[in-house]
């Protein structure tokens, strides 16, 4: 689907060139370019205007992500969209890793999930008319929720909401406090039963770890049994098996789909097995939103070399949109990079685990 600001700077019919030009024009006019950009382009030694025309020459910026965790949210509001009509909204970063970033956002996250809705059609997500959305996961500040709901809009239906602290639980663990954390998804999952026990829920919301809650929950697996045709899952990694006995023995009757993804780049929905022609296995491959959203899998001792199609790399993520400039940062993310079909003209992602990084503690996932 094509997607066009009202200015044409980001016409998703623009060629590669044109388009990386065409978000340097933008972010670093100041005209239309963010406070926070247009100052930042008198400390690069480089300039985004001329020499910046590719995708790879993205390379040239330094990674300014650590920056979002204390810079003020006015400082990357673009001057193009200004005040008239304002509906900005804040969002912040799980915190996986530290503090939390954040960003600003606009409409561009609203069209990715306009077409992340189609794709989940395509996977055979109930559509209007068939029932609402439950959603067990983290709301506000995340955008996570947001999106959920916005998809269940776009279905003219209710969406339920059964918010949860991520950061919470990842302390819990981080301090040895499993317990806790367990408790914690106890007391989330008597929620959904309520809920699924009294309103006509299609399509369920969860991370894996929810989800093999809900499998060794007999009562709650009964109700979602009957009721749900869709589940959408996100927010922590799963392995392979434990993914195939989701879809094949405990859900068997729901269009299972999952999702890749993070406050920074967006959402990057399953690719469809019938529009799929590069992976005949079952495997779970993402894809991006193209050409706003790109993924590069890298060598994590090389970052800037890319990996081949079949390899293993570290995620290195890239964003261009009218609201926001986010140049290539790594992600402590582990992925196979996957060849593109017609369908989807970008690298897929395959196999998604938190990276080790020798001396370095492991992520924590927490239950998202």
């Amino acid at each position: 689907m094509t997607q066009q600001t009202p200015d044409g700077a980001f016409d998703a019919a623009l060629s590669p060139e044109d388009f990386v030009a065409a978000a340097m024009r933008w972010h670093f006019s100041p005209e239309t370019g963010s406070p926070y950009w247009v100052k930042r382009a008198a400390e690069l030694d480089f300039d985004p205007l001329t020499d910046v025309r590719t995708w790879a020459d993205l390379d040239l910026f330094p990674d300014v992500s650590e920056e979002w965790r204390d810079i003020s949210v006015d400082d990357l509001v673009p001057a193009g969209v200004g005040r008239e009509g304002w509906d900005f909204q804040v969002f912040d970063s799980g915190g996986t890793t530290g503090r939390p970033k954040r960003i600003v956002e606009s409409q561009s996250r609203r069209d990715g999930v306009l077409w992340v809705s189609e794709v989940l059609a395509e996977h055979g997500v109930p559509g209007e008319g068939q029932g609402h959305w439950l959603h067990l996961g983290p709301t506000g500040p995340h955008i996570v929720g947001r999106s959920v709901g916005l998809l269940a809009q776009l279905r003219r239906t209710f969406c339920h909401f059964i918010d949860f602290d991520p950061r919470w639980v990842k302390s819990a663990v981080k301090a040895g406090r499993g317990e806790d954390a367990g408790r914690y998804v106890r007391h989330i999952l008597g929620q959904a039963r309520d809920v699924l026990s009294t309103q006509p829920v299609s399509v369920l919301f969860a991370t894996p770890p929810v989800l093999e809650a809900i499998a060794a929950d007999e009562r709650l697996l009964d109700l979602v049994r009957a009721k749900v045709r869709g589940i959408v899952w996100a927010g922590t990694s799963v392995s392979p098996e434990t993914l195939r006995a989701l879809e094949d023995e405990v859900f068997p009757d729901a269009a299972v789909v999952g999702l890749y993804g993070n406050t920074m780049m967006g959402i990057a929905p399953q690719r469809p097995a019938s529009a799929d022609s590069q992976v005949t296995d079952g495997t779970c491959v993402f894809v991006p939103f193209h050409p706003f959203s790109r993924v590069r899998v890298v060598d994590p001792e090389h970052p800037t070399t890319e990996v081949g199609h079949g390899e293993r790399g570290q995620a290195r993520i890239s964003l261009l949109s009218r609201d926001l400039l986010l140049p290539w940062t790594l992600e402590r993310d582990s992925v196979v990079r996957i060849a593109p079909t017609e369908s989807y003209p970008q690298d897929g992602l395959a196999d998604i685990r938190p990276l080790t990084v020798s001396g370095d503690a492991t992520p924590v996932e927490g239950v998202y």
